[in-house]
C-alpha cells in the first residue's frame, strides 16, 4: 500500500491541516513536538504508511512492514474540557475508530475492546495512544490500522487486518468518518462540562463495547492481576470488574486487558 496519489480530500474536508509523511519515527511524537505551534489547529492530523518507531500503550514498541498499515495522530485542542474528564478522550477515540471501521466492514464483528483497542472477531485490528501535550492544552491521539498488512505480517496470532479479512481499506473515507465522529463526541463532551453520560458518549462508548459481560483478566499497574466478569463502564470511564463472589465490582482505570475464552 503506498500513499494515494489523489491525496485525503476527505479527510481535508474535514481536518484544517492534513500532512502525509512519507515515512517517521513516530506521528505521535511528531506531533506533540508541533503542539506548540499556532498553524497545527483543532483537528489537524499527522499520517503516514511507514512508521518506524510507534509506540503503543505500556510502552509497548509498534512497528509494520511499510505500507501494510496506517500510522494516524490528530492533534485535540481541549482547554475546555476539565481535566477530571480527560480520561474519556481515549475512548471517544476507540468509539469514534470502531464505527469508522464498522463502516467499512459490515459483514463482520467490529467491537471496542476497553479502553481504546479495536477488535474483529476478536482479533485486533487497530490500537489507540493518547498523549498530553506538555502544557495539558492539548492532546494527540494515535491509531495504528492494520490495513494492507497479509496474513505472514501479522506480529502476533491475535492480530488481523482489512486485507486478511478480505477487504481493500479506504483510507480516506476511514480517516474523515473518524474525525467526524470524534469531533462530534467532544463537542458534545465540552458541552456537557465533561460529564459523559449527559453528553451521550457513555452511551456510545458502552453500545460498541466487546468487552462487556465478558470474563476478563487484568493485569493492573500495580503488578496484580483481577479476575472476573466486566459488568460495565462507570460515569468516569472506568472498566467495572465483578469477581466471583464479590457484592460490589472493582473500578478499573488502567490495565492490560485479555478477553477469557471458558
Amino acid at each position: 500500500m503506498t500513499i494515494p496519489a489523489n491525496g485525503y480530500p476527505l479527510t481535508a474536508a474535514v481536518s484544517p491541516r492534513v500532512q502525509v509523511a512519507e515515512h517517521t519515527g513516530s506521528t505521535n511524537a511528531d506531533l506533540v513536538v508541533a503542539a506548540s505551534a499556532e498553524e497545527y489547529p483543532h483537528l489537524s492530523v499527522l499520517l503516514t504508511t511507514d512508521q518506524r518507531s510507534g509506540r503503543g500503550r505500556l510502552d509497548r514498541r509498534w512497528e509494520t512492514p511499510p505500507g501494510s498499515a496506517l500510522a494516524v495522530s490528530v492533534l485535540l485542542r481541549v482547554g475546555e474540557l476539565p481535566l477530571d474528564a480527560r480520561g474519556w478522550i481515549p475512548l471517544a477515540a476507540g468509539w469514534a475508530m470502531t464505527e469508522a471501521i464498522r463502516a467499512q466492514l459490515t459483514d463482520q464483528d467490529v467491537a471496542l475492546k476497553w479502553p481504546n483497542d479495536v477488535l474483529v472477531g476478536g482479533r485486533k485490528i487497530c490500537g489507540i495512544l493518547a498523549e498530553a501535550t506538555l502544557d495539558f492544552a492539548a492532546v494527540v491521539v494515535g491509531s495504528g490500522i492494520n490495513t494492507a498488512m497479509a496474513p505472514e505480517q501479522l506480529p502476533v496470532e491475535t492480530a488481523t487486518s482489512f486485507a486478511v479479512e478480505g477487504e481493500v481499506c479506504d483510507e480516506d473515507r476511514l480517516m474523515a468518518d473518524y474525525l467526524v465522529r470524534l469531533d462530534r463526541a467532544l463537542t458534545a463532551l465540552i458541552a456537557a462540562g465533561g460529564d459523559a453520560v449527559a453528553s451521550g458518549l457513555h452511551a456510545d462508548v458502552v453500545g460498541v463495547c466487546g468487552t462487556l459481560g465478558r470474563a476478563v483478566r487484568v493485569s493492573l499497574p500495580d503488578g496484580s492481576v483481577l479476575e472476573g466478569t466486566a459488568t460495565g463502564i462507570d460515569a468516569e470511564g472506568r472498566l467495572q470488574v465483578t469477581r466471583a463472589g464479590a457484592a460490589e465490582p472493582a473500578a478499573v482505570s488502567a490495565g492490560d486487558i485479555v478477553h477469557l475464552r471458558f
